[in-house]
């Protein structure tokens, strides 16, 4: 069976996962999961569409993917425990930990916590700074290898049962993705359009508010 075409970005993808493979999906997600900007996520679902079109063994980029998950989490916990903030503020621009994304994501880590670490992975940027915000806060190795391997296991369950689903029947859905691609795109267009001028107004709204309460009264 000949590799499946894949739409969109993960077309640029096809050529590492025919080249490498395994090594591809285990290198990109532990790079991944301690900051480093690579398209961990991406190449798993692109793994996971290979294995549903006879590509790949699906057992095999589960297992593979929660291991590289799991390690990469840990390096950046080490990273965070024993580094923490002086080195995080030093490096972390190099793999887009600014000290304001480090600081919002231990904020939230705090306020929610434990729990945080497993449902993070499916959050873009907690993702990457699940591992490094949990050393910062010095959560207790035990505990957060715990609710990170279980978070690792939703999270590579989900989309690679997904993505199989999606190769097997890769036949029928490229051509449905390709003749309604326009479409998908455009309505993608009005929904970000529509995000950006709420957050517009509500900004504008927060701006007159100051400046009423701000103004003395009559």
């Amino acid at each position: 069976m000949s590799a499946p075409q894949l739409p969109g970005v993960f077309a640029d993808l096809a050529p590492l996962l025919n080249h490498w493979g395994y090594t591809a999906v285990g290198g990109l997600l532990f790079l991944e999961d301690f900051g480093v900007p690579a398209p961990g996520e991406t190449v798993l679902i692109a793994a996971a569409v290979y294995a549903g079109a006879g590509q790949l063994n699906v057992v095999a980029v589960a297992v593979i993917a929660f291991v590289a998950a799991v390690c990469g989490d840990n390096v950046g916990y080490v990273i965070g425990r024993y580094g923490g903030h002086r080195l995080v503020t030093r490096y972390g621009r190099y793999v887009l930990l600014t000290p304001a994304r480090v600081e919002k994501a231990e904020a939230f880590f705090v306020r929610n916590g434990g729990k945080v670490i497993t449902v993070a992975r499916f959050v873009e940027g907690l993702r990457q700074a699940n591992g490094i915000v949990a050393g910062l806060s010095e959560l207790p190795w035990r505990r957060f290898i715990l609710f990170n391997a279980l978070g690792a296991a939703l999270w590579v369950g989900v989309w690679v049962t997904l993505g199989e689903l999606a190769g097997t029947h890769i036949g029928t859905l490229y051509p449905t993705i390709q003749r309604y691609e326009l479409y998908v795109l455009i309505g993608v267009g009005a929904v970000l359009a529509a995000l950006v001028a709420r957050h517009l107004l509500r900004r504008r709204q927060r701006r007159q508010e100051r400046a009423s309460a701000a103004s003395p009264a009559e």
